[in-house]
């Protein structure tokens, strides 16, 4: 892999709109604060970790693409905006070419359980103003129409582990020239549909949305490196989810004392021999699936930047397809 530097990092979270309120809950290390959802048909509610309401309304939400559009869509183009800083004015003028991949697992789930509800009661009434906020691919095409972007934009849809795969085709397209920068973005959204979905199969997991960002580029002017992903192992009848994540490990360094592992919770065993600081982003901010590993990597990197640690390991065994690690060190300028 040719050299690749992460030039910013954003997220959104329960813990708060922007990378200081998810680093203060994480090194506040207390489990945030559990919400009910209503389930219809159902006197107890679901619980969740949502993410809450911006003291003031983002500026960016007036913007005619973005009037309409779900949670999703909103704390995608609030991580793009953190990460991005200063570059949003470089893409907007044409003088950047950015690369958008957007990855999610759910995807925006609340406008297609509202338009589906409405397609059952009425077909002929059922909105089509929600409509286009139902397809994968939406908050993707909302970053880039809000930035004015006219590059290669993709949507990814898989399990956790997709937003390390969205890291390592940027890293493709900023060596084969496709972009000049590129912006990954994990993003979940909160609907009771889902919650139920995550009680049946993890009964102890609470649901929570938002997205969590990283801007790539080649330029070397950068605090951090992204130096390793991993080959992504597949969870089959032959390699179970144990046998997987224990190849993945195998090509992630073993670490060191001074060294940070961002596992996903479901990966702890594997690293009980981990010499270093251990951070588990799930246990404090909820399950949110691709948005859980894209807020992994931005406290690896936050890590780093602020001088926490020199290198940081980050491992993601996905919910239901893959295993798959990234390894992030200090870029000695």
């Amino acid at each position: 892999m040719s050299r690749i530097f992460v030039h910013g990092i954003g997220a959104v979270s329960p813990a708060g709109w922007g990378v200081p309120a998810l680093s203060e809950a994480l090194k506040n290390g207390e489990p945030l604060p559990v919400q009910n959802l209503p389930r219809p048909g159902w006197e107890k509610p679901l619980c969740i970790r949502a993410v809450p309401v911006p003291s003031a309304r983002p500026a960016f939400l007036a913007h005619p693409r973005l009037r309409r559009a779900g949670a999703m869509a909103q704390h995608t183009v609030a991580a793009v905006l953190e990460a991005l800083g200063d570059d949003v004015v470089r893409v907007r003028s044409g003088e950047l070419r950015l690369g958008v991949i957007v990855c999610t697992m759910v995807g925006g789930m609340t406008y297609t359980r509202r338009f589906y509800e409405e397609v059952l009661r009425e077909p002929a009434t059922a909105s089509p103003l929600i409509f286009p906020e139902t397809v994968f691919n939406a908050a993707a095409s909302h970053v880039s129409a809000f930035l004015g972007a006219k590059e290669i934009n993709y949507t990814l849809v898989g399990d956790d582990g997709t937003f390390l795969q969205g890291l390592a085709l940027a890293a493709a397209w900023l060596a084969n020239d496709r972009a000049d920068g590129c912006v990954i973005v994990g993003a979940e959204e909160v609907d009771w549909i889902v919650a139920d979905a995550v009680r049946l199969f993890q009964p102890r997991a609470v649901y929570s949305g938002g997205a969590g960002a990283l801007y790539l580029k080649m330029d070397a002017d950068s605090e951090v490196e992204l130096a390793a992903i991993t080959d992504s192992f597949i969870f089959t009848k032959e390699q179970t989810r144990a046998k997987a994540a224990a190849r993945m490990k195998s090509q992630l360094p073993a670490g060191s004392t001074n060294e940070l592992l961002c596992d996903g919770g479901a990966d702890s065993m594997i690293w009980s021999n981990w010499p270093g600081r251990r951070l588990t982003p799930k246990t404090i901010l909820g399950e949110a699936f691709v948005a859980t590993a894209a807020w992994q990597c931005v406290s690896a990197c936050q890590a780093i930047s602020q001088n926490e640690s020199p290198a940081a390991n980050v491992s993601v065994v996905g919910a239901n397809q893959q295993a798959i690690g990234a390894r992030f060190v200090a870029n000695n300028l």
